[in-house]
């Protein structure tokens, strides 16, 4: 198959978003498709046949977001490529283009959605927006073949908005890279000289994520807080919480014996679509602290793999947190399980789904794109 992914955002800049369409475009080319990119610029360092860029704006208020903006190449690019199946990538702006390319063309479309922009809107003092977002988003996907959603939770909040078409397409883990077998002993010595537990954060520092969250952590007996991650919150964060260790952005193998020599992950952000940092430290035999909320109410079984909070509730975060921290037979049952919970959710599996979806459309009627 020829697949055209249209995305919101791609490399340099790293987030849920551009992992998925990075992690699907090596599957797709281990399956022997053939698939071109169009994404926002400024694009990854060096020049690759399978990328087209477009103009993208910086958010105001978070200057390391950019949008993609609508663009008339959009049409001639996929007509030059001439694709099976167009991928919209958590459509918003961008993605417009795509769909109105894809429909002209006379090819079906798999949109993926990942982002809740209504949250990431609320969060950022849009308030009262919420009925205009739900309508813009629902005018795009009305208009795509299928679409999919990473969690149960964002799927019943779709369908009760009305998007038609549905489907469950969870993501994969990378479960060599996030695994047990990376704890360190020689870091743990270096994060946790007095031998602390060892709590931990990993993820963008901003304020979708309300990572203000983790200063009701301060001050629990013999922890210590890592905080792994960057972002436009970080030095508000720093100062809030001074006996933190903050690692700022990694990945690779710093991350994979990061991660893996915690001993608590907790999570703070309650408009995850699907949280797959959750299931990262899941991957690494870590028992997990998250809100009640969206995806991790999919990943997270509490008292069996991990523990979840109202989402609102700071001191009940801190609660479950200081009960894992205080029991060492607690952590490792739970631990234990958690590994064992996202056993077979790499990404080579979930990525055969999609291509399951991509050929499920490519099989529809016309009648049935237009249902």
């Amino acid at each position: 198959m020829r697949i055209a992914i249209v995305t919101e955002s791609f490399l340099p800049h790293v987030n849920g978003v551009t992992n998925s369409v990075c992690r699907v475009l090596e599957h797709l080319t281990r399956r022997g498709h053939e698939a071109l990119v169009v994404a926002p610029g400024p694009g990854p360092d060096g020049h690759d046949d399978r990328l087209r860029l477009t103009a993208g704006v910086p958010l105001p208020f978070y200057r390391s977001f950019v949008v993609g903006l609508p663009s008339r190449h959009v049409t001639p690019t996929l007509r030059d490529f001439r694709p099976d199946v167009v991928h919209l990538a958590s459509p918003l702006m961008l993605g417009t283009s795509g769909v109105a390319a894809a429909r002209r063309l006379g090819v079906p479309t798999v949109a993926v959605f990942q982002t809740d922009l209504v949250g990431f809107a609320r969060r950022y003092g849009l308030r009262g927006a919420d009925s205009l977002v739900w309508a813009w988003l629902r005018h795009i996907y009305e208009r795509t073949d299928r679409t999919l959603a990473p969690s149960r939770p964002t799927l019943d909040e779709l369908r009760k908005r009305g998007f038609p078409r549905l489907a469950l397409w969870a993501r994969g883990v990378d479960d060599e890279r996030f695994h047990p077998r990376h704890r360190s002993a020689e870091l743990r010595e270096r994060l946790a000289p007095g031998g602390e537990v060892l709590v931990g954060y990993v993820g963008r520092l901003a304020t979708e994520k309300r990572p203000w969250m983790l200063a009701h952590l301060a001050g629990l007996p013999g922890v210590r807080l890592v905080v792994v991650g960057d972002g436009p919150a970080r030095r508000r964060l720093e100062r809030l919480l001074p006996e933190a260790i903050f690692t700022g952005f990694r990945t690779g193998q710093e991350l994979s014996e990061l991660v893996a020599s915690l001993d608590v992950f907790v999570h703070t952000g309650a408009d995850e679509t699907f949280g797959q940092a959750v299931q990262e430290g899941l991957a690494a035999g870590l028992p997990v602290v998250a809100p009640a909320s969206g995806g991790p109410l999919d990943l997270v079984r509490p008292g069996h793999n991990g523990l979840l909070y109202p989402p609102d509730d700071p001191a009940a975060m801190r609660a479950a947190v200081a009960a894992l921290a205080s029991d060492p037979g607690m952590r490792t049952r739970m631990g234990g399980h958690a590994r064992l919970s996202v056993h077979g959710r790499g990404w080579a599996g979930i990525c055969d789904e999609l291509i399951g979806h991509y050929q499920a459309v490519l099989g529809a009627t016309p009648a049935e794109h237009a249902a």
